[in-house]
């Protein structure tokens, strides 16, 4: 074992060695007028939903999707006059077990041959307040799944705006939680011994694409 484990030193030792750091120091500001108007996409590698369902009382069995694309129309500099709608691909549902992902993707429950988006849109948001220097509030919206919608409310909170260090591009970061009944969306199957309320948590950064023509010109 201490052998492997110097070797293993060893090896991050020559990769650091050969291969450049670059250290990024950064801050986020929550000042809403700050961030430019217009619109905004998902940050397609930075971004993660995560749900949670009982499982017969023993845990909260957790998944998630792999795939989803969302847009953010930041208007007014405020965020009660933001909108965003999320789409979801129903069939990049991962539960870690193949199995499972074929039955929960299959006719009983997603059906997403039938169904393959997943779809949310914002229809109000309403501020609370702040947490840690950070705005929240509360996001409610439709949500469509296995073309049954229903309305949804999750908690946010606007983590910040700021150019990206990497990328330059104006970037908004959220955070998100909330619970929703899966029956009200007809997923019943399992009942009891999968629970019905559905856990689900956010993250996401949305970056406004360059202006036409910006990316040509560089």
């Amino acid at each position: 074992m201490n052998r492997r484990r110097a070797f293993t030193a060893l090896l991050c030792a020559g990769l650091l060695g050969c291969t450049p750091l670059r250290v990024v120091t950064h801050s986020v500001s929550s000042t809403e007028a700050a961030v430019p108007a217009g619109q905004y996409t998902l940050d397609p590698h930075h971004w993660s939903i995560v749900f949670d369902v009982d499982h017969l009382h023993y845990t909260r069995f957790v998944m998630r999707f792999d795939r989803a694309n969302a847009w953010l129309d930041w208007r007014e500099h405020t965020l009660e006059d933001a909108t965003v709608e999320v789409d979801i691909d129903a069939a990049s549902l991962d539960t870690n077990v193949d199995a499972l992902d074929r039955m929960v993707k299959g006719a009983q429950m997603l059906d997403a041959q039938r169904y393959p988006q997943i779809h949310f849109a914002s229809t109000h948001f309403e501020r609370t307040g702040e947490a840690n220097g950070r705005l929240t509030g509360k996001l409610t919206g439709n949500l469509t799944i296995r073309g049954a919608t229903q309305p949804v409310t999750l908690d946010v909170t606007f983590n910040g705006y700021a150019p990206n260090p990497l990328t330059k591009q104006p970037t908004l970061g959220f955070s998100a939680h909330g619970t929703f009944s899966r029956s009200a969306f007809g997923l019943t199957t399992w009942y009891p011994a999968v629970g019905d309320a559905i856990d689900v948590r956010i993250e996401a950064e949305f970056e406004q694409p360059p202006p036409a023509g910006a990316a040509a010109a560089q």
